[in-house]
């Protein structure tokens, strides 16, 4: 993965999750869930199996004033289902959920949801584990499209 040109293209580009909900040719993901009001997708540059994306499809940038507290507890909501999902699928010894941009990149608010591997190294868990700088999952499409199938069904199995 280029960071340089990540970086670029996340602070002079498009946003990335209005461009996936226009439907942007170039800005697909493989998408695990869709409400009508929220996305859930799997994160095109992983760092961990089954890292996934969650946010509101109507572009928002700050939690405490573009989202009233209903629509902020339906977000979390997902967010939750979605962690659900993953446990369920993919072999875990924590769920990482943090939201993460900035105003200067990657501004729509988004929640990540990740699932740190049993057995991995202290030294290798947290921000060490979620840092593309220390390398991505080998990944493509096919992969994407079999977990997100699992991931589907699991969100679909779940009772609310």
């Amino acid at each position: 993965m280029n960071l340089d040109a990540y970086e670029h293209r996340t602070r002079s580009g498009a946003c990335f999750i209005c461009a996936l909900v226009a439907g942007v040719p170039g800005s697909e993901h493989e998408i695990v869930y869709d409400d009508g009001e929220h996305v859930a997708f799997l994160n095109r540059y992983p760092t961990l199996y089954g890292y996934t994306l969650v946010a509101p499809k109507a572009h928002a940038e700050l939690v405490h004033r573009d989202l009233d507290r209903p629509a902020y507890l339906r977000l979390q909501e997902v967010v939750y289902r979605v962690a659900q999902a993953l446990a369920t699928v993919v072999p875990c010894e924590r769920m990482y959920v943090l939201s993460l941009g900035s105003q200067h990149g990657n501004s729509h608010i988004h929640w990540h949801v990740a699932p740190l591997p049993p057995g991995t190294p202290y030294r290798e868990q947290q921000f060490h584990a979620l840092m593309a700088e220390h390398g991505i999952i080998p990944w493509d499409r096919e992969q994407a499209s079999v977990l997100g199938a699992h991931l589907r069904t699991a969100l679909d199995s779940q009772e609310w």
